[in-house]
């Protein structure tokens, strides 16, 4: 294994909580991701600004924002759906912002009640106005729950139109789980030719059939080294059937043993915060 370090992006406050049952109270977010500062990562999600409307459980984003301890050198990231949802995350004083879309026209449209194009329309004020670092979502890379299988083409038509816009890094979802380490290298072979560079591509697997360890690792041999992961294995997707939950951050560091930087201890301790107020 090339001894490049591996960067994971963690992503559990956001993306491993807003798919819960009920909403974990905001003293224990702000706690938790003040463990997860602590352990060793140098990019945290720890919330989005979309309607509390669509996502109770991050309604608050603001107030975790406001009480974290912020640590020097980690970015602080957030999901903004539109302008104002950017607005609001300007005010908190985010570090960088993601946008979302998919490679699936039904997912897209069930998940944000507009189509691809539509998406990328809502996104390009947002990209262009954010003065922070902008991250693209691409979910639905592989398969979607509605559709099957995604053809590599498509995730390569959504990620050009992202990189047109302006955004600074990729993040390639395994929304539901299936995918395959073969289609993995199978997306990678057309998906890198048009990147920059590979550290602008993130992935981001769901281990819902116990592959996403398996695809990380054959991804890392392709040159990829920045991964999504969840501690604990928290999250998955409200509008994705199937999708139960993240890789565990926790396997991944066990994946490239002495790559991440990150503390497992201080990693377990993290997740020892926040699991007693999760539904399962």
């Amino acid at each position: 294994m090339s001894g490049e370090r591996v960067r994971i992006v963690e992503v559990g406050p956001r993306d491993g909580l807003q798919n819960e049952a009920r909403p974990v109270p905001t003293e224990v977010k702000v706690a938790f991701v003040d463990a997860l500062s602590a352990s060793g990562f140098d990019e945290i999600e720890v919330s989005s600004f979309v309607s509390a409307k669509w996502i109770p459980q991050l309604a608050d984003a603001e107030e975790v924002f406001a009480r974290i301890r912020r640590v020097p050198g980690i970015t602080y990231m957030a999901l903004v759906p539109n302008l104002h949802g950017l607005e609001r995350a300007r005010a908190a004083r985010v570090d960088k912002v993601a946008v979302f879309t998919a490679a699936s026209e039904t997912f897209s449209r069930k998940n944000t009640n507009a189509g691809i194009a539509e998406t990328l329309e809502r996104f390009r004020p947002v990209v262009a106005e954010a003065a922070v670092p902008v991250r693209g979502y691409i979910s639905t890379a592989f398969h979607c729950p509605f559709e099957g299988p995604i053809a590599p083409a498509q995730v390569v038509s959504v990620a050009q139109s992202l990189l047109q816009l302006g955004v600074d890094e990729l993040s390639i979802g395994d929304t539901i789980g299936k995918a395959t380490t073969d289609e993995v290298k199978r997306l990678l072979d057309v998906l890198l030719p048009v990147v920059p560079s590979p550290k602008g591509l993130a992935l981001h697997f769901h281990d819902t059939f116990g592959h996403a360890v398996g695809n990380a690792v054959a991804a890392h041999a392709l040159g990829i080294t920045v991964f999504d992961a969840s501690t604990g294995g928290i999250g998955g997707c409200p509008y994705a059937p199937g999708a139960p939950g993240n890789v565990a951050t926790e396997a991944l560091v066990a994946a490239f043993p002495d790559h991440t930087g990150i503390d497992l201890a201080k990693l377990r301790a993290a997740s020892a915060i926040v699991q007693p107020h999760l539904a399962h």
